[in-house]
């Protein structure tokens, strides 16, 4: 029984973490990345294809690239976005842009 209980709980708490994120990228992300795309670059899509072409691999480096942002794209800086929150969006989009 504590077996079962436990793995629930971790279930909940990815799924609420997945929720977290995904709330994040649809509130500042998703205008110009839907569903993973890009509208102004087309060649630099959140689709892990593109992102390791360009050198985006890990959460860190989304994180890096949201507060260094290359031409076109808004700066997301840690008054605009937390850092915790930053890790959930480059979390959300490394688990859902394959």
């Amino acid at each position: 029984m504590v077996m079962v209980c436990g793995i629930s709980v971790y279930a909940f708490a990815e799924k609420a973490a997945t929720s977290a994120g995904e709330k994040l990228f649809m509130a500042n992300c998703s205008v110009c990345h839907p569903d993973g795309s890009n509208i102004v670059n087309p060649k630099k899509t959140l689709h892990k294809k593109d992102r390791d072409a360009n050198n985006v691999k890990t959460a860190d480096d989304i994180m890096h690239r949201m507060r260094h942002p290359g031409p076109g794209m808004t700066q997301f800086d840690e008054n605009a976005i937390s850092n915790k929150d930053a890790h959930e969006i480059a979390e959300y989009i490394m688990k859902t842009f394959k």
